[in-house]
């Protein structure tokens, strides 16, 4: 590895932290302990600990993506991707969706615009996918250029909590993990179905809260805080609600937690196998680190997910084609 590892983290092997991670044993315990062994370091650039406020894409805040986190993510879930669910999960979880050459897609949450160029590939759909990070929007173009579809799977750097709307309208609709960082959901969907055409569908699937409760435990704070984007999730009563007040006729709600966390546990469990790759690179400590925290990000989430307190949950509905609302549609 090149440079110096740190040295509260020396004296136990990277293959074995991440071990202790999805094991169940809290990092944080694993610091303290290491840090009562070894003498305080000084504090550094690299050391300093990261701010407790959540973040957000506006004029204010940087984009919580750098190319370490970019280049990690990609090692983790495959090139393309920043999140469970690769190419065979993206197929199957769009078939009902029933794509085809002929069809327009509107996706929010791009990321790098992997499940885009998965679904332009296999179904032909024309993708132009949303997505607030400019760093991901621009190597997820670079990625569509180089896999040759520049014009087919598209994505623009855009503000959810500042905009005015899309400018054309879609036979499909993805929202794959996008919607729970928007505040105002409802005024999202209402821009989405604007521009769905009559009869179209939406796949989202999001993390909702299990109950009301869940807002006051510490855990879920504690999630809060270490989001990259600053976390609102709701009741999944409260977002099929939103969809039927804007003319969307929800045709499948299901809870895919489990599969979601067998994904994650699939993906993380070859980490010391990255890390060995990571540590062969001229900044292999830099990666590393970020290896290490991007670990720490998904333990996190997984734990929520294991507790019950949040749920990935799955909704497929389909825009009314017209007309008065019937009692029937409620």
């Amino acid at each position: 590895m090149a440079g110096k590892q740190n040295k509260s983290d020396a004296s136990v092997p990277l293959k074995l932290r991440l071990k202790a991670w999805w094991e169940g044993y809290d990092p944080d315990d694993i610091k303290k302990r290491l840090q009562a062994r070894q003498p305080k370091p000084e504090a550094t650039a690299a050391s300093a600990p990261k701010t407790d406020k959540p973040k957000r894409l506006d004029a204010e805040n940087l984009d919580p993506w750098d190319e370490a986190t970019v280049d990690i993510a990609q090692y983790i879930w495959g090139k393309g991707f920043c999140g469970p669910g690769g190419p065979d999960y993206i197929v199957s979880l769009s078939k009902l969706l029933a794509l085809s050459p002929e069809m327009s897609m509107l996706q929010i949450g791009a990321s790098l615009g992997g499940p885009a160029r998965v679904l332009c590939d296999r179904f032909g759909v024309w993708i132009t996918g949303y997505e607030e990070s400019q760093t991901l929007v621009d190597k997820g173009n670079k990625l569509s250029k180089m896999a040759g579809m520049e014009k087919k799977a598209t994505l623009e750097q855009y503000n959810p909590n500042d905009f005015e709307g899309f400018d054309r309208k879609f036979d499909r609709v993805l929202a794959k993990e996008a919607l729970y960082t928007i505040e105002d959901k409802a005024a999202m969907i209402e821009k989405i179905e604007d521009k769905l055409k009559p009869g179209g569908l939406c796949l989202i699937t999001d993390y909702v809260l299990s109950s009301d409760s869940v807002l006051g435990k510490d855990r879920y704070k504690e999630w809060v805080v270490g989001e990259r984007l600053r976390p609102f999730p709701v009741l999944v009563e409260d977002m099929t609600d939103i969809l039927k007040r804007n003319r969307l006729q929800v045709r499948v709600s299901e809870d895919i937690s489990l599969q979601y966390i067998e994904m994650i546990n699939k993906a993380w469990a070859g980490a010391d196998e990255v890390a060995a790759k990571l540590a062969k690179r001229e900044d292999g400590t830099v990666m590393i680190q970020t290896l290490m925290r991007e670990a720490e990000f998904w333990t996190r989430r997984k734990k929520m997910l294991e507790t019950g307190d949040l749920k990935l949950w799955r909704i497929v509905c389909n825009k009314k084609s017209g007309g008065p609302s019937m009692m029937s549609d409620w």
